[in-house]
């Protein structure tokens, strides 16, 4: 058996039967592969960005490792951005590069690289297949180390030999390691702290954030007073009727600082300390108020949920308050906004939806609007590096083939990985993508003052829109294969997004909206 197939038959053996692609001549034997073993779905992207970000959505929903197949240094490059975000999303990825020869690198033929370097920017586990006889095993190993816990973006590095050599063996499937409890003195460190009287909040992120997590979370405020956060920009989080609705913390450093105003402890359940995004002219980076201590619950290689229900037992927490869900929204008319949208969605968003947001500054008033819609899954762009959105829809449609998805999409976004149009009509995917078109980079025409620039005249401002020429998405969506359309009235926007949703198969809705900023 050449090292290729035993790479593949290994990597489904360990549960991992989905790679999303863009190879090259290095790959041609893994690739040739697929027909050998069928149980490996392989899915095309035209651009690596778009495989790799698909990943990244199908391991959050799967809570299981998708592989990613790219060509040498430059396609692991070219997929950096999203691999990025999957580390910070701490989604469980093994990233298979296929490298030249290993007789043949000593040549430095044009797209030599180094390999490694490049990877180490989003893994903290990298291997470099030597023989056919390894590949298996090797495989294996990265499948280990992707799942964690946490999850982590794992880089195996197959020369085009070993994987045309005769000599692989598929690979016994290693015994994953599970979720640590958290430790007594750990809960009664924290049970202290909020037994005391004083401000304290509970930080929620990656694992807690399911409906049994912040339904847990609620009984401790309940039980305590102490308040309650979503970080900034979850993986993934369970919302909608029947689950408490939990703040996300504010994107804005100051607005954040507000939020965290006057606590004395701070409790961190499966997320970070808060700092700022960016750094701000005479503004701290850290944002955990003075005099505030710091405790952590649970971190990533915990079991977040059980930590929380612990807790909640140890204060002797009774039910939690009654809730009451608000009304949904009814179908919006009139002009069309990043308002009236948001109605709509919460008006029609269907039971068990995925949505992945990257709508940026037009999302403002989604979270309100969506809070009592029927449950759903919500998953935000972790890392910050923007062309995230439709990539990770792709991911999670192919990981869920049974729910529905909607990708909300700013328009700026959405022209970085715009080619996994393509691949939802390839693999007609159930998604459903909202393009809020405002024809600028909203947000950074608002970073601009933030950061005290002051050249922030016409010729600066050119720089920040992406108009003229205005982009007409409808055009190029048809031109991929997706039915498109292009409101003009929010009434129109609701009867649109409907039949999307009732349809089979990918859907595009551009709308023009009003910039926010």
């Amino acid at each position: 058996m050449i090292g290729g197939e035993a790479l593949v038959r290994s990597l489904v053996a360990s549960g991992v039967d989905v790679v999303f692609a863009n190879p090259g001549t290095s790959e041609m034997h893994f690739v040739a592969t697929l027909h050998a073993v069928p149980e490996m779905r392989g899915v095309l992207a035209l651009f690596e960005g778009v495989a790799t970000g698909a990943a990244d959505g199908y391991a959050r929903m799967r809570e299981s490792p998708a592989a990613v197949l790219l060509h040498l240094g430059p396609g692991l490059g070219n997929g950096l951005a999203n691999l990025h975000n999957a580390r910070r999303s701490r989604a469980p990825v093994v990233a298979i590069v296929g490298d030249h020869a290993t007789y043949h690198r000593r040549y430095d033929a044009p797209l030599e690289s180094d390999i490694d370097t490049v990877a180490r920017n989003v893994s903290t586990w990298i291997k470099r297949s030597l023989g056919a006889e390894d590949a298996g095993a090797d495989a294996v190993a990265a499948v280990v180390a992707a799942c964690g816990p946490p999850g982590q973006v794992a880089t195996l590095i197959l020369p085009a030999d070993v994987s045309w050599s005769e000599g692989g063996s598929v690979a016994a499937p290693a015994q994953r390691r599970g979720r640590a409890t958290v430790t007594p003195d750990r809960l009664g460190a924290v049970a202290a702290a909020l037994r005391s009287g004083e401000n304290a909040a509970l930080l929620l992120g990656g694992g807690a954030l399911t409906a049994r997590g912040m339904h847990a979370a609620s009984r401790i405020a309940g039980a305590t007073g102490a308040e309650l956060l979503v970080e900034t920009f979850p993986a993934r989080v369970e919302r909608g009727a029947g689950i408490p609705v939990i703040q996300r913390l504010a994107y804005l450093a100051e607005m954040a600082a507000g939020q965290l105003d006057g606590l004395r402890h701070l409790i961190l359940v499966d997320t970070k300390s808060p700092v700022s995004f960016f750094a701000y002219p005479g503004k701290p980076s850290d944002l955990v108020p003075d005099g505030c201590e710091v405790l952590v619950l649970a971190d990533g290689g915990d079991d977040a949920v059980a930590a929380l229900e612990s807790l909640a037992s140890g204060l002797g927490a009774g039910t939690e308050p009654a809730m009451s869900d608000p009304p949904r929204p009814e179908r919006p008319d009139g002009e069309l906004g990043a308002e009236s949208i948001a109605r709509a969605i919460g008006a029609l968003l269907p039971e068990g939806a995925i949505v992945s947001d990257e709508a940026n500054t037009s999302g403002t008033f989604l979270p309100t609007f969506t809070a009592s819609a029927p449950r759903h899954d919500w998953l935000t762009l972790t890392g910050g590096s923007i062309g995230q959105g439709l990539p990770v829809a792709v991911g999670a449609a192919i990981a869920c083939p049974d729910r529905p998805v909607l990708a909300l999409e700013a328009d700026g976004s959405a022209l970085y990985t715009l080619q996994a149009l393509w691949t939802m009509v390839r693999e007609q995917l159930d998604v459903t993508t909202v393009i809020f078109s405002n024809r600028r980079y909203a947000i950074l025409r608002m970073e601009l003052a933030r950061v005290g620039a002051t050249a922030s005249g016409q010729r600066a401002l050119q720089m920040l829109d992406i108009s003229p020429p205005e982009i007409d998405f409808v055009a190029i969506a048809q031109g991929l294969g997706v039915p498109a359309t292009r409101p003009e009235r929010a009434e129109t926007f609701a009867a649109d997004l409907a039949r999307a949703f009732a349809e089979p198969g990918p859907h595009l809705i551009e709308a023009v909206i009003p910039s926010l900023f």
